[in-house]
């Protein structure tokens, strides 16, 4: 098993990967997008897909702090359903809700990482977050593995 974590934004899509048993999320890359012109990335996710063995997709489902759905959380099924017709492989959500501060958090009390800096590795982190927290949980693309 070796599945994709994203972070989709509005301008990039954090990537990470599962290690083959599913325990450890590890920082792949940040993929640009532009939604304006129907760019998303998915040459690049493919050529991923291919040189890492994926087997299943997990996307931050970005809820609004009432639990309710925003025109993000759209934007992040409508991708993950763009994943599924193109790839034909599963794809699963999680609540990412505070990944991206969570990550912001981390990079400035643990790294001490200048803002510039954060900007460029954010998005791959929260990627990370996002993998690790459907790892830790069982979420169902770890059922199949057992």
């Amino acid at each position: 098993m070796r599945l994709l974590g994203l972070d989709v934004g509005s301008k990039t899509v954090g990537v990470a990967i599962s290690d083959e048993l599913g325990w450890t999320a590890q920082g792949v890359e940040i993929i640009p997008i532009d939604e304006k012109r129907n760019q998303f990335g998915l040459k690049r996710v493919a050529e991923l897909v291919e040189e890492l063995h994926v087997t299943g997709f997990v996307l931050g489902f970005p809820k609004n702090m009432n639990n309710s759905i925003g025109e993000r959380t759209e934007k992040s099924k409508a991708y993950g359903d763009r994943l599924a017709e193109m790839f034909h492989l599963p794809v699963d959500y999680i609540d990412e809700r505070l990944t991206t501060v969570e990550a912001e958090r981390m990079l400035t009390e643990q790294a001490d990482t200048s803002r510039k800096k954060r900007k460029k590795v954010i998005d791959k982190l929260a990627a990370v977050l996002i993998l690790q927290n459907y790892l830790d949980a069982g979420g169902r693309l770890t059922k199949s593995a057992e």
